[in-house]
């Protein structure tokens, strides 16, 4: 198949060109839990390509809980009809997952280190240890059309080796910003992740960012700057189940701007 194709609240605003991409895990969770077809996890994506999603995310499994290895060939298949909107694969990069990328071959792979059996994924790599791994693997990706990304911590001080490695990008991991500013207190988590997207860049990095971001924390997170993408599931499906998946995505294309 062929590719797709100083004080933190004084920092750049995010960037205006800031993309979407829609993690489609939950709509394939629900459509799971019977064996009659819906939702359909290719009908989820042309709705939100329809509202103005910039791209679609997913990331299967080994166990298929949710995204199936067929959803990643359905999505592919249907966005080579929609030039521009880019497919983003996320996953640990087992045998399973490095044979299914090399077939669909994304617009973006998105290393993760989560274990097979891992709710969601809750930490970012440890390049150090895991540079012999991945070396290969980020040069194979690359060999086939895919854009890298590794999923990092904002503490990490790993930067340019991600760049060494042959990563064109890193996704912050967004979630401890994301608990700090539930309770009301993200200030120190903010400045940490306007540190990190200043620290990738500076090594040559684009910077992606996700996990639990929502309607109500993505406005001070465009204090983070040179935020190439942000992907968003959880929190998108779910208020969709108030607003409508196409009137959701808008009001999430409205938030980064």
């Amino acid at each position: 198949m062929r590719h797709l194709h100083t004080s933190a609240f004084t920092s750049h605003p995010i960037s205006r060109m800031t993309k979407l991409s829609v993690n489609l895990n939950k709509v394939a969770l629900l459509r799971n839990s019977r064996a009659i077809g819906i939702p359909s996890v290719v009908r989820a994506a042309e709705l939100c390509i329809s509202a103005g999603a910039h791209g679609i995310t997913v990331h299967p499994r080994p166990d298929e809980r949710h995204i199936r290895a067929s959803d990643v060939r359905d999505l592919a298949a249907l966005l080579r009809g929609h030039p521009g909107i880019e497919l983003n694969v996320e996953g640990n990069p087992f045998p399973e997952f490095m044979a299914l990328v090399a077939d669909v071959r994304p617009h973006q792979v998105t290393l993760v280190p989560d274990a097979p059996g891992a709710v969601t994924s809750d930490h970012g790599w440890q390049l150090a240890e895991s540079a012999s791994r991945l070396a290969p693997l980020i040069a194979e990706l690359a060999s086939e059309g895919s854009r890298v990304s590794l999923f990092m911590d904002v503490d990490s001080d790993e930067w340019a080796l991600a760049k060494e490695l042959g990563a064109a990008r890193v996704e912050l991991y967004t979630e401890p910003y994301a608990a700090a500013h539930a309770r009301g207190d993200s200030s120190s988590a903010l400045a940490q992740c306007i540190q990190a997207a200043t620290a990738a860049t500076s090594a040559g990095l684009g910077v992606n960012a996700g996990h639990d971001l929502n309607l109500l924390n993505l406005p001070d997170f465009r204090r983070v700057p040179n935020i190439l993408e942000v992907s968003i599931g959880h929190a998108l499906i779910a208020d969709a189940l108030e607003r409508g998946l196409p009137a959701t995505v808008r009001a999430y294309l409205a938030a980064l701007q």
